[in-house]
């Protein structure tokens, strides 16, 4: 069996600030080891996030899948010709559209065939679907890759559109990975940071500089969801139902930035719950360049062991999982836990779109 591989893997997150590319290495030894040759955020068009947006309606649905699934192939294409590139093949994580795993359905855009199509690669997709289907959450996923290949850390948290976190435990003397989504993060900062006029809130310097309203923080924190045992996963759905009625409250009589603030705050305290008695915590995703974050984070924790990584890593860990993913897949070999999302079994996750060189030349 191929001991090697050399993947490009598509991220693209919640927080919709454009897609990741990461072609990345992969060798086993005696263990798995991984290398981000090179990498990068594309920018989403005006046109993709009016795209993203349709998706929502049911009408538009299967020819967003497809246009998204033709601009993610095109994406590959012209990666490849920037950098000179063959990989072996593609694993896509697609844009989430909907999750909800209680009622037994997630979907993730991004057609696969239509990515094969376009870049000529062998396409690994749809990887929350099995899960699912299996009475899992369908998240989060990346545990697998922070147990295999970023075992040195006592717990993983991504901060991206959600904060979710990974970690071992020992239960009856078995080694068991757990893992669930921690609150709303960057899905909720960077939509309020657009009422005032910004992207996002660079370095948390609106949040450091403003004020926390304690009646707000006291709502946010008290969410029945921070009370229920893991397995446990959230969405769009989530923010909408939950997280914007109780900040809708406070828009109109208080100032933007202090709503900003609190709602920092609110993240900072729910992941330092988690994190307090481990020692050495890797951070990743976009709100590990949060400044003021991170600082509010050692500051509910007391704990210096909390570990930023080189910037690639930061950016970059989601995409480079779901490559790994992909040769788990390609290999027929468990990619999901069923300890962290809660389904049947250990599975191997994953739809498969072959591409045929041979018969592509027939035709």
């Amino acid at each position: 069996m191929q001991n090697k591989y050399n993947i490009i893997g598509l991220m693209s997150g919640t927080s919709r600030d454009g897609l990741d590319i990461a072609y990345c290495s992969f060798w086993f030894t005696d263990k798995w080891n991984y290398k981000i040759n090179i990498a990068e955020t594309i920018p989403y068009p005006n046109y993709i996030h009016k795209l993203l947006d349709d998706a929502f309606l049911r009408n538009k649905l299967e020819s967003c899948d497809n246009k998204y699934g033709s601009y993610l192939g095109e994406q590959v294409n012209l990666f490849c010709e920037r950098h000179n590139i063959n990989p072996d093949f593609v694993a896509s994580h697609g844009h989430t559209i909907f999750h909800q795993p209680e009622k037994s359905y997630t979907l993730q855009i991004g057609n696969g065939k239509v990515i094969s199509e376009i870049c000529k690669k062998t396409v690994i997709y749809d990887f929350r679907s099995k899960d699912v289907m299996l009475g899992g959450q369908g998240a989060p996923l990346v545990p697998i890759g922070d147990d295999l290949l970023f075992s040195d850390f006592d717990s993983c948290i991504n901060i991206g559109g959600f904060s979710n976190i990974s970690f071992n435990k020992n239960i009856n003397g078995n080694k068991i990975r757990i893992a669930f989504d921690i609150c709303p993060a960057n899905i909720v900062l960077n939509e309020l940071a657009t009422l005032v006029g910004k992207e996002f809130d660079k370095d948390g310097e609106i949040a450091r500089d403003s004020k926390i309203i304690p009646e707000l923080l006291e709502e946010l924190n008290n969410l029945e969801y921070y009370k229920i045992s893991a397995p446990k996963s959230l969405g769009k759905e989530y923010v909408e139902n939950y997280i914007q009625p109780i900040l809708n409250k406070y828009k109109n009589k208080s100032r933007i930035e202090d709503i900003i603030s609190t709602y920092t705050e609110h993240i900072a305290i729910q992941i330092s719950k988690h994190i307090k008695n481990k020692e050495k915590n890797l951070i990743t995703g976009g709100g590990a360049l949060n400044k003021h974050l991170i600082e509010r984070i050692k500051y509910h924790t007391n704990n210096k062991n909390i570990i930023i990584p080189k910037e690639i890593i930061i950016n970059y860990k989601e995409a480079l999982i779901f490559a790994f993913m992909g040769i788990l897949r390609m290999r027929n070999e468990v990619n999901v836990y069923c300890t962290v999302t809660g389904a049947k079994c250990d599975h191997c996750a994953g739809e498969v779109e072959e591409y045929n060189k041979i018969t592509e030349l027939q035709n």
